[in-house]
């Protein structure tokens, strides 16, 4: 048996008697006690999360060159060329030549000659490896440098911004302007350099936080002094999938196109950017990406159950128990036809039972977008 790794923060979790699970070949924790609970402090006050399985790569080239851009126009699905001003970050996939997702990812630029990912955890060798194909066989001479010097704390609701700032005030100055889906490295910070990024998977306002791994328990233990609440994958989950935003390895993966998986919003297509997987892409999409709620009692949405629809068969891919909604939520992969408004049947053991499909997020910002 392969030893799991471990996340600098990884004692904390033990301390704290978390229920701990094999996620991706890390042992993380999956809640700390109520999951509920967890759940309902992102929602309502702040929660935290240790993210540090996930991977940060820089990516430099030439002083002043624009070859990290190039390299990125043709190794992501999104257009880089929106980023513009410092900080910026975009949303991509990366894919293979048949179109499928080889990873979701976040691109931080900085310079033109300085861009920063954030992979997922079970992707990140492959990843990396992918990437440094690229690199060679394009010739873009790139420095590629996974920061595994980094741990990554994400603090999540709608009182995280305050906390942050009262656990971290020398943060504050940097960040306290700073806009959805931007970021500051703050050099300057009791932890040392800091990257501080208004970002989340949660459905919720917060900010991800970048910082030199000896530093994480103490700003882990200054967050949880003022009332940060640390919260598992298990909330995690139920957030995010609330919040409609999918999850790599579940509701795609590299044999599904991000044109199947509600990613068409993540690929630029009008340039003349040959990206990897571009000529694979088909225009016309023969599947919808949907949210389900369950109508019925008997049951609870579940990845893989069978959605029975008059346009044909389809399948959920993530499903829960929505604790913000208290009903039975789902992403589900359907025939095109299918549209918000349409009920549909989900086969749950020996039931076909009714659920209604509509339009993604399921909630935001605290507030039900569905009912």
């Amino acid at each position: 048996m392969t030893d799991l790794k471990h996340t600098p923060l990884h004692p904390q979790h033990r301390a704290a008697n978390a229920r701990m699970v094999d996620f991706g070949g890390w042992d993380m924790p999956v809640n700390y006690g109520s999951q509920i609970d967890e759940h309902r402090a992102v929602r309502t006050d702040a929660g935290m999360f240790d993210v540090s399985h996930m991977c940060v790569v820089d990516l430099t080239g030439p002083t002043g060159s624009d070859a990290v851009r190039r390299f990125l126009h043709k190794a992501v699905a999104n257009n880089v060329d929106k980023l513009t001003t410092p900080g910026k970050a975009l949303y991509s996939c990366m894919l293979n030549p048949q179109g499928g997702v080889i990873d979701d990812l976040i691109i931080y630029f900085f310079r033109d000659d300085f861009f920063r990912l954030a992979v997922n955890a079970a992707t990140a060798d492959k990843d990396i490896a992918w990437l440094e194909g690229l690199n060679a066989d394009g010739g873009f001479g790139l420095t590629l440098t996974p920061r595994r010097d980094f741990a990554l704390i994400a603090v999540q609701g709608p009182n995280a911004r305050a906390k942050v700032w009262e656990a971290l005030p020398s943060v504050r100055a940097v960040t306290e302007n700073l806009k959805p889906f931007n970021a500051a490295v703050i050099a300057d910070t009791p932890f040392g350099e800091t990257m501080v990024a208004r970002t989340g998977y949660t459905g919720e306002d917060g900010f991800e936080i970048a910082l030199p791994v000896d530093h994480a328990a103490a700003l882990w233990q200054a967050l949880e002094a003022v009332g940060v609440r640390p919260a598992g994958l298990g909330a995690r989950d139920t957030l995010r999938l609330e919040a409609g935003m999918n999850l790599y390895g579940q509701d795609m993966d590299d044999t599904v196109s991000p044109l199947d998986a509600g990613l068409a919003w993540t690929v630029e297509l009008a340039s003349e950017r040959d990206f990897v997987g571009k000529a694979a892409l088909r225009p016309d999409a023969t599947q919808s990406f949907v949210g389900l709620i369950l109508r019925e009692a008997g049951g609870v949405l579940r990845a893989h159950q069978k959605v029975i629809t008059a346009h044909g068969d389809g399948e959920i891919t993530s499903g829960t128990f929505s604790p913000s909604l208290q009903q039975s939520i789902a992403f589900a992969r359907v025939p095109a036809g299918v549209v918000a408004g349409d009920v549909v049947k989900v086969q749950i053991r020996d039931k076909a039972l009714s659920a209604s499909v509509v339009k993604l997020p399921f909630v935001r910002n605290g507030k039900a977008l569905v009912s």
